[in-house]
């Protein structure tokens, strides 16, 4: 935990030191004062003609919902996610965005007989979203997610039997290893090359077809924070 809290200190650094650097600033001694506007309007639109190849990084707060015992209570588990991602033109202002993303997602469980424990989750994820540039600097993001369950671990504190435990590792060996999510989020660019993004994904199928009386049914649902950097 105290290294994701780093980590979001200096994202939030990052974002701070380049908040100020908007687009190229103008280049002076232009015979005419309008020619650094017209030469930053030119490398912006540049910029959205043309595909671009980027690295992404940042937190993710996952929990889950709609799990099939009530009594089943849960907090957010901290992770991260990192990849990279490709920006494509279609139509100002429509663009496309896909990602490859490594993500860590799960929760902190209390159940009713006092245990607690916590389940992190490793996925790959691939989101292939419509892009909508509202503004020069500001987009939303919306479409479909294609998550890989890489691997699942179970970590128990206290008040799990090991036949309950050994019930949780079993369920959790059944669990779906392809989920479709919904994705939206926003995007505001720092600079040229800088973008901080924001995001909410959230499973659109269970994580298993069937129901255990210990380890519940539910749809993963995740909050990103994050930094992009474009070449």
């Amino acid at each position: 935990m105290k290294k994701i809290i780093l980590l979001s200190i200096c994202l939030l650094s990052i974002a701070a030191s380049v908040s100020a650097q908007r687009y190229p600033p103008a280049r002076r001694n232009y015979p005419q004062r309008r020619a650094p506007q017209q030469q930053q309007r030119k490398v912006v639109d540049n910029d959205f003609n043309r595909p671009r190849l980027g690295i992404v990084g940042g937190i993710n707060l996952a929990n889950i919902i709609k799990p099939n015992d009530p009594g089943f209570r849960t907090d957010i588990k901290a992770g991260l996610n990192a990849g990279i991602s490709l920006d494509v033109p279609i139509s100002y202002p429509f663009g496309f965005e896909a990602d490859l993303l490594y993500s860590e997602k799960g929760y902190t469980a209390y159940t009713g007989f006092g245990g607690q424990f916590t389940q992190r989750s490793q996925f790959i994820d691939l989101p292939l979203l419509l892009k909508l540039y509202v503004t020069r600097g500001f987009s939303f993001v919306i479409g479909p997610q294609v998550s890989f369950l890489t691997s699942t671990q179970n970590i128990y504190n206290n008040g799990f039997t090991t036949t309950v435990q050994n019930q949780y590792n079993l369920d959790s060996e059944g669990y779906n290893k392809t989920l479709i999510d919904g994705v939206f989020g926003v995007a505001i660019a720092l600079n040229r090359n800088v973008e901080l993004r924001g995001r909410y994904t959230i499973d659109l199928q269970s994580n298993t077809s069937y129901a255990s009386s210990n380890n519940p049914q539910y749809a993963n649902q995740v909050w990103q924070i994050g930094i992009g950097y474009k070449f």
